[in-house]
């Protein structure tokens, strides 16, 4: 770890999010352990706030999202917002905050330039199971579940359906939504809600060994690449690849284009110049 890395993690040790920087992999871990890293306002800001600072950072090539304690995440700090049904509105304008706050922390997941890897070591439910489903690649424990409950409060997580429904088939996602019963590792992994399932102790190692193969890449065609995915999903197919084509055309521009390509003919490793 550099000294800089030491000092932010030393500095951050109390704070409901840390950040430890691993060679070009920042990972950020959510501190609330006594609350299972429900996401309260606080949370999501600083989650926000990192993500910000991080997507300016160009010697940060990927990040890892983990947690500590019993949970990934809860979800939604239900008492933190229960606790507004006593305002003038009963809560209507604290309610549109926070969950427009949340629906922009996990858009800034999916539109940071860096890839973002969560290390799931326990259950993710509702927002935290959303905050799974947002994040780009996500490796668990074999002792995770994930659920999206919200049907049996009376509250259906309509928000987390919107990550969810964009990573699973649309019937896996719905008898999780209805249901509200809970999915082990393994049928997570079957569904493509995850990536990997590994030891529980081993779950922060191997996000971060995934992490690293991605910053061995260069991280303008890593950039450029991430972008273009998303901005697809949501295309026709024929304005898809008409999309796709474009962007095909001004990456074979790049350097690190034209210097792969050569160190692929030539046979030897590329030198990336992330331009």
């Amino acid at each position: 770890m550099t000294s800089r890395a030491a000092a932010v993690a030393a500095a951050s040790f109390s704070l409901i999010l840390q950040r430890e920087d691993i060679a070009e992999i920042a990972v950020l871990t959510l501190n609330r352990p006594q609350a299972r890293n429900s996401l309260s306002e606080a949370m999501l800001e600083a989650l926000g706030d990192a993500l910000t600072t991080i997507a300016h950072e160009r010697n940060i090539r990927a990040v890892v999202l983990a947690a500590n304690g019993p949970a990934f995440s809860a979800g939604h700090d239900l008492k933190e917002m229960n606790g507004h049904r006593s305002d003038e509105d009963r809560g209507r304008g604290y309610f549109k905050h926070i969950m427009g706050l949340c629906s922009t922390v996990m858009q800034q997941v999916v539109m940071l330039p860096q890839p973002v890897v969560a290390a799931v070591q326990a259950t993710a439910t509702a927002a935290g199971c959303q905050l799974v489903a947002s994040c780009d690649l996500a490796v668990a424990s074999r002792e995770a579940k994930f659920a999206t409950p919200g049907v049996n409060i009376g509250l259906f997580c309509s928000t987390p359906m919107v990550a969810l429904s964009r990573n699973v088939a649309r019937k896996h996602a719905m008898e999780m939504l209805l249901t509200g019963e809970m999915t082990t590792a393994e049928d997570a992994a079957r569904i493509g809600l995850i990536n990997h399932v590994v030891a529980p102790d081993r779950v922060r190692e191997e996000a971060i060994k995934l992490a690293k193969k991605i910053t061995a890449k260069s991280a303008l065609i890593v950039k450029i690449g991430k972008e273009a995915f998303y901005r697809q999903l949501e295309m026709s197919l024929v304005d898809a690849y008409n999309y796709a084509s474009e962007v095909m055309v001004e990456n074979m521009m790049a350097r690190d284009a034209e210097e792969g390509i050569r160190a692929f003919i030539e046979k030897r490793e590329p030198k990336w110049e992330n331009r």
